[in-house]
């Protein structure tokens, strides 16, 4: 008679830790990276200007995209209820909001958010810039 051999097998006491390690510092690098781009989650060329003012208050932000589309946050809104929607977020009445608009938008389309704005009460409006780059002449 054939006799089974019998092997002992030895089971794995410690669990190698350096992959898990490494692949959680791979993805706390990449959410390092990518959080301040996910600040401001609408994609906006801002027009340049020399003075340029930096935000250190947590306000309400309207954006105006390319499309023409008016965003509270990342919230898409009707201009008709810019108003409404805006002194609803607002802590208090003296509380003012910034205004994101693409350079490429028609003023006419910026001037109807402002006007929309002015009209529910709300006299305190920054618009957002960005800084112009003043690049070294090489001669």
């Amino acid at each position: 008679m054939a006799q089974i051999g019998k092997q002992t097998q030895t089971s794995l006491s410690e669990i190698n830790m350096v992959p898990f390690v490494d692949v959680v510092l791979v993805l706390l690098i990449i959410f390092m990276i990518t959080a301040p781009i996910l600040q401001s989650g609408i994609e906006v060329d801002l027009p340049k200007t020399h003075t340029v003012k930096e935000l250190n208050q947590d306000r309400v932000v309207i954006t105006l995209d390319k499309g023409q589309r008016v965003y509270i946050g990342n919230d898409a809104v009707n201009i008709h209820q810019i108003g409404q929607k805006v002194r609803a977020l607002m802590r208090r009445p003296q509380d003012g909001v910034f205004l994101r608009c693409d350079e490429s938008v028609p003023f006419g389309s910026f001037a109807m958010v402002m006007d929309t704005l002015r009209q529910a009460g709300i006299s305190n409006i920054n618009v957002v810039t960005e800084p112009i780059t003043d690049r070294p002449r090489t001669q």
